[in-house]
């Protein structure tokens, strides 16, 4: 007798994405319970990530005792964020987690997190040019003086000698973090004329350089990129060994009128060490779509009150074509599942991706 295997989706689904997961084997028994957490998630996470990630109309769907009847018959389950923080300790039966999300760290905040149970992500298949075009409009805001409009019309007349424009064109750009999104950078950065170098955990896993790359290290050689980088892009994980990986040393390293864009999580950066930089003028300045704290509270007004700084909510990855493929990613997976393969991008707890 063929067993089944419940999969519990607590994200929307629309219909393809529901007869795609449906197609990939018999066994596989979908509930599709998306929406029906919400009400959980306001009671649980702060006020601020309900107000920034639910509808101001989603209350939820059924009762508790039926949801943690669902999760108690999961075998899997298919997220997002938010999640429910005590997901593994009401699925009993659970062996694996997949998360639409590409960022292993934003399990942290649950009791999923160094639990038995497998979790996946779909690293390197989000909005990957949405957000390597975000990292470039970041930086010709800051190349071409795009700050200073506003505040000549709040003055009502031009500052000519403010704008201090650079060429783009023979640039060089330092992309810390040669994954999913980073390569997607160097790509499009390359595309413009600026040469790219980059770093990566491992950069001997690739046998040629990524496409725009002219040089690829490991992070030891960061120290040896930021000096002569104009522009620096992080888009690495957040991990125990990338915590504040840019601090006071790291900036007091970079090029002098240098901007740093961050599109990967807030904790990477010392904004402190930041704040100081940009206020002692060593950097010409800093895009921020991620902060410290992000989804419980404003950006620190040091950071936020600081024209020479761009701080946007995490919508770098946003746009108006969904490219996401985290659907085939988790079909690609349950497949493999099913076959007792091993699947992709499973994190690793120790090393925090």
């Amino acid at each position: 007798m063929v067993q089944k295997v419940n999969v519990l989706s607590i994200v929307r689904l629309n219909p393809a994405e529901r007869a795609k997961i449906e197609a990939i084997d018999p066994r596989v028994q979908l509930t599709d319970a998306g929406g029906w957490f919400d009400g959980e998630y306001r009671e649980t996470w702060p006020a601020f990530a309900s107000a920034r990630y639910l509808s101001p109309r989603a209350t939820g769907s059924g009762s508790r005792e039926e949801r943690d009847r669902l999760l108690a018959d999961a075998e899997v389950v298919l997220g997002s964020w938010p999640f429910p923080l005590d997901l593994r300790k009401r699925a009993k039966r659970l062996k694996w987690f997949h998360q639409r999300p590409a960022g292993a760290s934003n399990l942290l905040l649950g009791d999923l997190w160094g639990s038995d149970v497998i979790a996946t992500t779909s690293r390197g298949a989000g909005n990957v040019l949405a957000m390597a075009e975000y990292a470039l409009a970041g930086i010709f805001y800051f190349a071409k003086g795009l700050r200073h409009p506003a505040d000549e019309r709040a003055a009502g007349k031009f500052d000519f000698r403010a704008y201090r424009p650079l060429l783009i064109e023979g640039k060089t750009a330092c992309v810390v973090g040669a994954g999913g999104i980073g390569r997607e950078v160097g790509r499009l950065f390359a595309a413009v004329g600026m040469r790219v170098v980059g770093t990566r955990r491992h950069p001997e896993a690739d046998a040629l350089l990524p496409p725009g790359f002219v040089e690829l290290g490991g992070p030891e050689d960061l120290e040896r990129y930021l000096p002569d980088s104009d522009f620096v892009i992080i888009c690495c994980h957040w991990t125990p060994e990338t915590t504040r990986l840019f601090d006071a040393k790291r900036f007091a390293a970079m090029k002098a009128g240098s901007v740093v864009v961050n599109v990967a999580r807030g904790e990477i950066v010392d904004e402190d060490a930041l704040a100081d930089a940009l206020e002692r003028d060593h950097l010409r300045g800093a895009v921020l779509d991620v902060y410290v704290g992000e989804f419980e509270r404003q950006p620190p007004k040091r950071l936020w009150s600081n024209p020479k700084v761009l701080i946007t909510p995490h919508i770098s990855n946003a746009s108006d074509q969904d490219r996401h493929g985290a659907i085939d990613v988790f079909c690609e997976n349950l497949r493999a599942y099913l076959d007792e393969r091993p699947m992709k991008n499973v994190i690793d707890w120790q090393r925090g991706y």
